[in-house]
């Protein structure tokens, strides 16, 4: 019974190794593809305008940075990484 147990642990461990190397992948072929789109987006001359956020920027004014990429967050919908990097350049 204790051998079961051990082939189960090590075929779950196996299953996670694959996906975990598919995810990374995966990973890294949507940063090739943004890469793309970003260099095809310059040639052309077309510029993503940084969404107007007159609320994150009073909350930085105060000097409430922890609340601004909460708020920065809710406006755009980026993730919590994102949404740091963001505020901290606009700051």
């Amino acid at each position: 019974m204790e051998i079961w147990g051990l082939f189960l642990a090590a075929l779950m461990i196996a299953s996670f190794a694959g996906l975990e190397a598919r995810l990374g992948r995966t990973h890294r072929k949507i940063e090739r593809v943004e890469r793309q789109l970003d260099l095809i987006l310059g040639h052309l001359g077309i510029h993503e305008e940084q969404p107007s956020l007159p609320r994150v920027t009073e909350l930085l004014r105060d000097g409430k940075k922890i609340e601004a990429i909460k708020a920065y967050r809710e406006a755009t919908g980026a993730g919590l990484l994102e949404a740091k990097q963001a505020v901290e350049r606009m700051d």
